[in-house]
Parts: structure tokens; sequence; C-alpha cells
């Protein structure tokens, strides 16, 4: 412990010097986020020999306090925001400057979303931001001493420049009024003049701006745009689209490059179009950026080991630094799946033509050639700058059944020169990750299938196969690999990194397994093996289900970063997004940056793109969450129009999250949410148990839970908004034990965060 009297002698003489007291040191990680790793820390306070030994100790003292928290190296006040961070402009202050807050903000240490005032700048140095902008800011703590906000911060990018106008649906009404039907769910009917109304037809999503607000009567609006006829097909998917400002209509210029690039030719690369490696994707996809091979390691001196190799569209060739191809690229950020579209990242031209590893035709790729062990442990890999070209095209399936004995015309040809030979190199792969213990959350993933209609068919739980597990762990092999390589050459690398579960939410999870009398040891860092043991132990159980959502919602978000903490989920000490260049963007900086690290040619990472790392991370990380709601929300809205017409119908159910006001339940034969209202549950007085993710009676003591099944009925449906609101027709559980309210529950968080209750010897994740 970092008990040591604060006045010492230098060994070297008399001259007495001070080591910085635990307020300096707050206060200068909370004054200077950017350098507050332990390195800095020393260099500032001119901390040498066993003085550094004595700030170990004393930060994770203030660790172990809850005063600080460790996020990608550096250390962070609790509730702190990063040095660079994606904000909402949503007000002003009394004097006319900006106000924002964080685009994503977890709240798990139990504090307020932080305020920034955004500092005046001049004009023509950065684009001028406005209220309802989203924008990129560095951002600085203000002084404890300065009143208002707790950060202040300059803007660096303006995302998009946002009007302040709703989605809707225009209506006319039987009495020759027009209202807009809300699309989103907290949104609130509008009026329209026949002045105001444009060219808006019956059922045209339009984009509109409030008006006027009486203390009587709904909000009256002005038509600023007809999106699109809400009768058409992909327009639910349109609606997301356009409530999240995803770019979906490549400009001009855009195009134009794309349609002059040129196929690659043979000049700096090696010919590999006589290697037979093949596609494996599923039988819909449209391109096809990852091609593998594997054979046995002739070398005796490996005995039982395989040689991997995994091909990747050489997308960089492409879409050049800086060129309109790659600004519009880094601007959506990533490409985006709805059930009835993709957005793509890249035009057509490029990510289904010129980049699609297509069968029987030349196509330029970097190439990662991989050695492994017997035991699955890699031994060695080189990076190859390569002409390819695909022996076949397989899906998922195809190559599934030709393993399994039912090889078709096209894959039996295969099956003994490359398909088996993947097979054998998977099970060797397959015992180190055994080894390796990654997060083994049991999961399942839901597909909608579509009508030509654009409406909903059924939705499926595809079978996870052998082949697509075989595929998953050769690009994390190659992820693996890119990142090595590029930290050896140290060159800059975008990581993809995911925390380890914070405190607070480790305390959450402590006491709810504690409630079914399962045990997670405190006082040494969690791995993922110790989730493993939790979850085999539930396997088969009545509590499988609702064990498994309570881990992942445990779990941190992984996001991408310059600076490395490694990747909890998959147990890696490094990981950078290397394997699906022409979806995502972080992958595309990759290959730029191994290019430059491989000597491969004149296009890899400019010394300026090296600067924005942090930046373009920042900016990438929040275009993968607007994605991943887009697409969430656009399901809840096809599966809410299919139901529409089934009200009062009863559906069996599974509560899938808890909250003082009702409970969310997950439809499985449809994979989407509906709400019931507590107030709908009965007679009893029901209260909110965040232990055990409960609702329960305080008179009975039976309640539901987190992960039950039940039955409810459809009462209410708004398809647009994606809302369902169902009645609960299952009588409450026996909840075994007493319960505990929300604020108690709370407490005992903040207490583990202060380390209160933990071991002073914890050991620290690597």
């Amino acid at each position: 412990m970092a008990r040591r009297n604060p006045n010492r002698v230098q060994a070297g003489g008399g001259r007495a010097s001070r080591l910085p007291s635990r307020d300096d040191l707050l206060r200068f990680i909370a004054e200077n986020p950017d350098r507050a790793g332990k390195r800095e820390i020393a260099k500032a306070f001119g901390l040498k020999g066993s003085d550094r030994i004595w700030l170990k100790d004393m930060l994770r003292e203030l660790q172990d306090e809850g005063l600080l928290k460790k996020k990608r190296r550096r250390l962070l006040r609790p509730g702190a925001l990063p040095h660079v961070v994606v904000l909402d402009i949503f007000s002003r202050d009394a004097e006319g400057g900006l106000l924002a807050r964080p685009a994503e903000f977890d709240g798990e240490d139990g504090g307020p979303v932080p305020l920034v005032a955004i500092r005046r700048q001049r004009a023509g140095r950065t684009p001028a931001a406005g209220i309802g902008d989203r924008v990129l800011a560095r951002v600085f703590p203000n002084g404890e001493d300065e009143k208002g906000p707790a950060y202040s911060g300059r803007v660096i990018k303006v995302f998009e420049k946002r009007r302040r106008a709703v989605l809707g649906v225009f209506r006319e009404m039987a009495d020759g009024s027009f209202r807009i039907e809300p699309v989103e769910r907290r949104q609130p009917e509008l009026i329209v003049d026949a002045a105001f109304r444009g060219e808006a037809r019956e059922g045209d999503l339009v984009e509109v701006e409030q008006v006027s607000e009486s203390r009587y009567g709904l909000p009256r609006a002005k038509v600023l745009e007809v999106v699109g006829s809400i009768a058409t097909e992909k327009a639910v998917s349109l609606i997301a689209i356009h409530a999240h400002e995803i770019p979906h209509i490549f400009p001009e210029s855009v195009l134009k490059e794309a349609e002059a690039a040129k196929p690659a030719s043979m000049n700096g690369r090696e010919d590999w179009r006589n290697l037979p490696l093949v596609t494996i994707d599923p039988p819909d996809a449209k391109d096809h950026d990852d091609a593998v091979f594997a054979e046995p390691d002739e070398d005796e001196k490996n005995p039982g080991g395989v040689i991997v190799t995994v091909a990747i569209a050489d997308v960089a060739y492409y879409v050049r630094s800086d060129s309109a191809l790659d600004r519009e690229a880094l601007r959506r950020g990533n490409s985006v799946y709805f059930p009835d579209r993709v957005v793509p990242m890249l035009p057509e031209r490029i990510s289904n033509d010129l980049c699609s590893l297509r069968e029987g035709e030349d196509r330029p790729a970097l190439a990662v050639r991989m050695r492994f062990s017997a035991q699955g442990r890699k031994i060695g890999h080189s990076f190859h700058r390569v002409m390819m070209r695909s022996a076949a095209r397989l899906s998922y399936e195809q190559a599934q059944a030709a393993i399994d004995g039912r090889p078709d015309e096209k894959a039996k040809p295969l099956l003994d020169t490359v398909l088996r030979p993947l097979w054998d190199a998977y099970a060797v792969l397959g015992r180190g990750r055994s080894a390796r213990e990654p997060l083994e959350l049991d999961l399942p993933e839901r597909k909608i299938l579509l009508k030509p209609d654009g409406t909903v068919d059924r939705v499926i739980v595809p079978p996870r196969l052998d082949a697509h597990r075989l595929i998953e762990e050769f690009m994390i092999q190659a992820n693996v690999a890119a990142a090595e390589t590029l930290e050896a050459a140290r060159q800059p690398v975008v990581y993809r990194v995911h925390d380890a579960p914070s405190l607070a939410k480790q305390e959450a999870l402590r006491e709810f397994l504690a409630s079914l009398g399962i045990s997670l040891a405190r006082g040494a860092a969690l791995r993922p093996s110790q989730f493993n043991g939790i979850l085999a132990r539930v396997a088969g159980t009545e509590h499988e289900q609702l064990v498994n959502e309570v881990v992942l919602r445990s779990q941190s978000q992984a996001i991408y970063a310059p600076e490395n903490i490694g990747h909890f989920g998959l147990n890696l000490r490094r990981y950078a997004h290397f394997t699906s260049p022409i979806r995502r963007y972080a992958d595309l900086i990759i290959h730029r940056a191994l290019i430059s690290a491989k000597g491969f040619g004149e296009d890899g990472l400019r010394p300026q793109d090296a600067e924005r790392l942090e930046e373009i991370s920042a900016l990438i990380s929040a275009t993968e969450r607007r994605a991943m709601a887009a697409e969430r929300e656009t399901v809840d809205r096809l599966v809410a129009e299919h139901l529409a017409g089934r009200t009062g119908e009863e559906f069996s159910a599974r509560i899938s999250g808890v909250t003082k006001a009702g409970l969310f339940v997950l439809l499985p034969e449809f994979g989407a949410d509906g709400f019931v209202p507590i107030s709908s549950l009965g007679d009893d007085y029901y209260h909110f148990d965040e232990v055990r993710h409960a609702l329960v009676g305080q008179r009975s003591g039976g309640g539901y839970q987190l992960g039950d099944a039940v039955e409810v009925r459809l009462v209410e449906v708004a398809p647009l908004a994606g809302a369902m609101r169902f009645e609960m027709m299952s009588d409450p559980n026996r909840l075994p034990g007493s319960t505990r309210s929300l604020h108690k529950t709370r407490r005992s968080i903040a207490r583990a965060s202060r380390g209160k209750e933990r071991s002073p010897g914890r050991g620290r994740r690597r």
C-alpha cells in the first residue's frame, strides 16, 4: 500500500524534495486526460527509480477507492470524458455560447451526463457548428473553481449540419385537415396547415419542422421535404436512414471516381493465381472480400502443424487517402445492413466489382500466410501483396454439406484438395482457441425473411455451422497477425479494443449471481474463463437464458482506439480489424498501415493520417453505434407492421428487459420487443429489484424476472414507431429470497466502486 511519507531526502544529497500528494495526482489526471498514463505522470512529477514504485502503488490505491478508473492505458476520473469525443450540441448558455453533451455516455459510475461548453473560434478555422449538430471535439476539463460546465471543447469536425426537423408520415384526414403521424416513439402528432403542406401527399414520408406550439391542441408543423412514399418497398429502412442521418446517396464526384478506376496490374505483386483460394459466404452475398486456403506444414520441425492463408481484397489500391472515395467512406464509417437493403460504405463499382473476389477472375489482394503448431499456437506469419484468382465461390451451407458427405457438383472436385484441409486446419486452430478460452456466450441471432413487397414473411434462427466458425476463427487469427505486424514495425494502429467489465458492473453481476447461489470471486482481475465457467454451470437449467443475458449486459462495448488495451471478450492481447475493408473503414486504415510497414507501395498510410487516428477512431466508433441502432429499429418497425392486424392475440414471449416502468418482452417467433407497463401487472404493488433484474410484488413476493418465459396479449401497435404494447397473461413466479430496493442496490454498487468491499491485493488485468 502507498503509505510512504511524502517528505523524503534524495539519496544523492541533502536537498529535500516532495512526492506529489493524492490531490496533486488527481488534479493532474483531471486536467490532462491525454497525458494520464503512468509513464507520463512520472515524467510530469520527475519521479524516478523507487519513486515510480510508490507511484504505481498510489495509483492502484486510488483505483481501488473508486477515485480513478483505467481506460485504454490512461487513468481517468470516474465519469470523465476522453480527450476526443463525439458531442451533440443541444442548447446555449446565458451568454449565447453553445452547450453540448456526449453522444454516448453509459453513466456506469452513477454520475450525471457531463456538459461541454463549446469554445468560440475564429471564423474559417473549423466548420461552424450550431444547435442540433453532432460534432467531433477535443475536450478539456475546466478547473474545479470554475462555474458552469465541467468541460470546454474545441470542434474538430461537424458530422452533418442538422436541421431542426423530424420525420413523419403525411396523412390527409376525413375532415380535410392534415396531420403528421410520428415515426418515433416519443414524438407527438403534428398538424400541418394547407399552406405548409408543400408537395406532400397521403402516405408520404416527410421531414417537417415545428413552427408553433399551442397550450391547447396539437403543435403545428411545416413540411420541409418529401423523402418518399411509405407504401413503397424499403420504406421502413428509409425511416431509419433519415432518422439517424445515414448517408445513403453517393455524391456525383464519388461515383465518377469509382467508375474511372481501372483494374489493378501485376506491378509490385506476387502471382498467387494458381493457389486454390476459395470464398465461403452467405448464399445471397454480393461482395466477397475474403478467401481462404489451408495445407499441412511440411516443415519437419513443426509436426502436425498447418499453414493457413487468408487473402483480403486490396481496397486500398482503389481508395486512396483523401480522395473523394476516401472522404465518403470515412463519412459513412461502415456499411449498414437492413433486412431489405444494404447501405454500402463504397460504391458498387468498387465493392461488388473491382474489389469482390469473384470466382475465376483476377483480383488484387493483401494476404497473410500463418503457421500454426499442432496445438494451435501461431508460430509465425508473413504478409504479401498479391494477385489471386478465386477457385470457387461457395456458401456456408454448400461447404458444410460437402464435409458432411453431401457434396454438390461444384464442391465435389474441391473436397479432398481444398475443403478437407480447411477443416483439418480448423481442428488445429480449435485447440488453440480452447486453450485461449474466449468468452462463449450462447445468444442465437435471428434473421428476418421478407416477401417481394418488403413485408415480413417469417423470422428464422439460421443454424450455426462449423463452416461459420471456421471462417470466423481464420479471420480472428488474420486480425491478430495484422496487429502484431504493425506493432513490431512501430506503425500506428487502429485497434479493436474491448475492456473488461467495469467495477460497478462486476459488483452488480456478483450480487445477481449470488441471488442464484452462484459465486463470483472478488479480488482478482476477471478473465473470460470465469464467465465461461458460470455459463457452463447453468447450461441446460431454467436459468441458462437469464444468465447469458445478464453476463452479456455486464460487458463493456468494443470500440476502435489508437491505444491498445487488448480484447477482453476474445482474450487477446492485441487485435485489429483487417479482414473487411469493403465494409469497414477501420480495416481500410489497417491495410494502408500494412502497405507502409511492409513497403508494398506508395498508397499506404500517410503521416498526416497517422496523426489523426484518435479522431478517426472516435468517428468510426460513432458510425458503428449509429448503424447498430438503425438496424435494430428497422427490425422493430418491420415486425410491428407485420403484427398490426393481430391485436387481441396471445403470444409466447420472453422477458428481455426490466425497468421501473415495466417489462420489455421479446417475441422469439419474430425477434422484436414490446412493452408491458407496470400498471397492467395486476393489483399488487410491484417494485424494481435491480440486483435480480426483476419486478417483485410487495404483498405476494412473486414477480417477473429477466429471461422468464411468459404469455402476453397484444394490446396496441404503432407500426411506424416500431412500438408494441402488451398485457401480461402469465401469473407472477415465486422469487426466492428477499428483495432490495433500487437505491440500496445503487449504494452497494457505489461502495464497490470505492473499493470498500474489495481486496487490497487486487491483481491487474494485462
